[in-house]
């Protein structure tokens, strides 16, 4: 993913993704956006990653804190914004729009519900908003994984692939963070 977004430091119009984006890159909200969105992706993977850390919660109270508020800021006030720019602009047509659309605003939704409730002090609630967001920013990885296997094992074309893509980045993610919820109610 480093390797990814150092590649785009270049601000080649013709690296990587786009490549694909040709018809968006005299748009200065589409690129400003895509930009924004490739240039804090890493801060906010390694934020929330953080806040997973049973060390850093016992013993680094302040840090959590700290990387937390710099994780939801990074999603509410930066990252939102320019994934709702960048979702009306998706590749793959309507169903690939809808995907996106729908990842960013379950992605705001939950990051901002876990802000409240840790505001509240209702801590489980905070968890659990916190997994569903997280399970939503590794769509960033998801998503990349599962281009790479569709384009290897199937034939289909790049737009079909993408819209695909847009669906299966997140989904899995969400069930996967709502099956772990679960879980852990049944334990309670």
């Amino acid at each position: 993913m480093l390797q990814l977004i150092l590649g785009y430091t270049s601000f080649d119009d013709h690296y990587g993704f786009l490549q694909e984006k040709q018809a968006c890159l005299h748009l200065p909200a589409w690129k400003a956006a895509f930009y924004i969105h490739v240039f804090t992706s890493l801060l906010t993977l390694l934020a929330g990653f953080t806040q997973f850390s049973t060390h850093i919660l016992a013993r680094h109270r302040s840090l959590h804190r700290i990387l937390g508020r710099v994780y939801a800021f990074t999603i509410l006030l930066i990252n939102f914004p320019a994934g709702l720019i960048m979702a009306v602009y998706a590749n793959g047509g309507l169903p690939s729009k809808a995907a996106f659309l729908i990842l960013d605003c379950l992605w705001f939704a939950f990051t901002l519900k876990a802000v409240l409730a840790a505001r509240q002090g209702k801590i489980q609630q905070h968890r659990d908003y916190m997994l569903r967001s997280y399970a939503l920013t590794l769509s960033a990885l998801t998503l990349r994984t599962w281009n790479i296997i569709l384009t290897h094992a199937t034939g289909l074309p790049p737009a079909t692939i993408y819209m695909l893509d847009a669906w299966l980045g997140f989904l899995p993610n969400w069930l996967c963070a709502e099956w772990i919820i679960a879980r852990r109610r049944r334990r309670r």
